[in-house]
């Protein structure tokens, strides 16, 4: 369901922007009879990033989100205490990006610098960022804030809610100041259903994604057996280990780090970045499911390619393709086959309303139909792994495959079986799809086939 029903893309050059909805955290306020809600972190702290849309800062600042019980036409409150330093960038990426483009130009003149005029914002919560107590910790500063926001209503010891991973300082300062946190998964669960700004820019780094995978495909195609088709006894000349010499490639070996640069590159004039993400290995460690050092590659051995770059909005791609150069059609020929028919059979049960697990269940019996393991833990030869994750701003966010739960429209996962021998290799295959109303999209096609090939998009 990958074709004709897939969502029209943005124009090249175009994106639509970028806007968290914080209804949903307002609500789960609302439900949780509490004051505010509060996250503290930085530009690394994915939720905080999704939040705010706020790309700058290196250092800790707060987001504090609140009911508005006093305006019917707005929803709530948001107040992003930046760093002074990075306060026009705050305003620019928080406040502004999040105006309503339809609102009356009028309205616009008169919402002053903090822009909260009612009704102005896409989801009538009202934004503004404040610079004041800078040299307070951010979690001092988010409870000065909460306090304001509520005007000291609930004096005694107001319930704030946070995400699970909040920061332990944070916590401690907002506890001092007489605040009762509680946990709240409301961001995790806004964050697995992707709106068509966000599906947009996960299939423009997708795109970077399949050219990096080109790329190696084409090395590989392009790469030489030792000898070949001057002396066979040199060419089947065993290592110490057994193991035939490493391909050339560019009148030196082809290691896995060298492949690695090659697709790094082409990642960067694409204009995402590797993230350190790009997982290669060959032989035995292409049965490693995150490796990233230096090994020889080599004629016969399983070569896998896990590419996961970093677009410039904080989304990522991934995809993963396997190839052996100059293979005998053993091992390696019967995993690629059984891997290809689990990732048909997962791709079968994705629709809305599918339990996450179904999909999983099917990649399993598909893999065991064909042989392997289904069932295999780490470091044993089989599936050791499920068959996929959700992806945004973070590589690995819900829903999971494995996970409780149904598969809904703007679910955007990965789908990933995989077998390994730890003695001989590993063979994996993944696509990033979204959900969509009746089915599925894929959001870069890319090409099967263990025997690699030097294809058109390759440079």
């Amino acid at each position: 369901m990958s074709g004709e029903d897939a969502t029209p893309e943005a124009a090249e050059g175009e994106a639509a922007p970028l806007r968290t909805d914080l209804r949903p955290i307002v609500e789960a306020v609302r439900e949780a009879d509490a004051a505010a809600f509060v996250a503290v972190g930085d530009r690394f702290d994915d939720d905080l990033r999704y939040l705010t849309r706020f790309s700058g800062p290196d250092r800790p600042y707060a987001l504090v989100v609140s009911p508005d019980g006093e305006s019917a036409d707005r929803v709530g409150r948001a107040v992003c205490c930046a760093p002074a330093l990075f306060r026009e960038q705050a305003e620019r990426e928080f406040v502004a990006a999040a105006r309503d483009p339809a609102a009356d130009s009028a309205d616009d003149a008169d919402s002053g610098p903090t822009g909260d005029a009612d009704g102005e914002f896409h989801d009538g919560i009202a934004r503004e960022v404040r610079t004041d107590r800078v040299g307070d910790h951010a979690g001092e500063r988010a409870a000065a804030v909460v306090d304001d926001l509520t005007d000291g209503s609930d004096t005694d010891d107001p319930t704030v809610l946070a995400p699970a991973s909040i920061p332990h300082d944070a916590a401690v300062y907002l506890e001092r100041a007489g605040v009762d946190l509680a946990s709240t998964d409301a961001v995790a669960a806004a964050r697995e259903r992707k709106t068509p700004a966000e599906v947009d820019r996960l299939r423009r780094v997708q795109r970077a994604t399949v050219a990096g995978l080109a790329r190696a495909e084409a090395v590989l195609a392009e790469s030489e057996v030792v000898g070949a088709g001057d002396d066979e006894r040199e060419a089947d000349d065993r290592s110490g280990d057994g193991r035939r010499p490493p391909l050339r490639w560019d009148d030196e070996p082809l290691t896995t780090e060298r492949l690695r640069r090659e697709v790094n590159r082409v990642l960067t004039t694409r204009g995402v970045r590797d993230a350190g993400n790009t997982v290669i290995g060959a032989g035995p460690s292409a049965a490693d499911l995150h490796y990233v050092g230096d090994d020889p590659i080599r004629p016969g051995e399983t070569v896998l390619l896990d590419v996961s770059p970093r677009g410039p909005d904080g989304y990522y791609g991934d995809a993963t393709r396997t190839f052996v150069v100059r293979g005998d059609g053993g091992w390696e020929r019967r995993a690629y086959v059984a891997v290809e028919a689990a990732r048909e059979a997962a791709l079968d049960e994705v629709e809305p309303g599918v339990p996450a697990k179904t999909v999983h269940g099917e990649a399993a019996a598909e893999l065991a139909a064909y042989g392997f393991d289904p069932n295999a833990a780490e470091g044993e030869a089989g599936f050791t792994h499920g068959t996929g994750h959700g992806v945004g701003v973070s590589l690995h966010e819900g829903p999971s495959l494995s996970g409780a739960g149904e598969l809904r429209p703007g679910h955007v996962v990965t789908v990933e079986p995989g077998v390994y021998d730890p003695e001989i290799g590993g063979i994996r295959l993944e696509d990033l799809i979204v959900v969509t109303d009746d089915g599925y999209e894929i959001l870069a096609e890319y090409p099967f086939g263990i025997v690699p090939e030097k294809r058109s998009d390759a440079r």
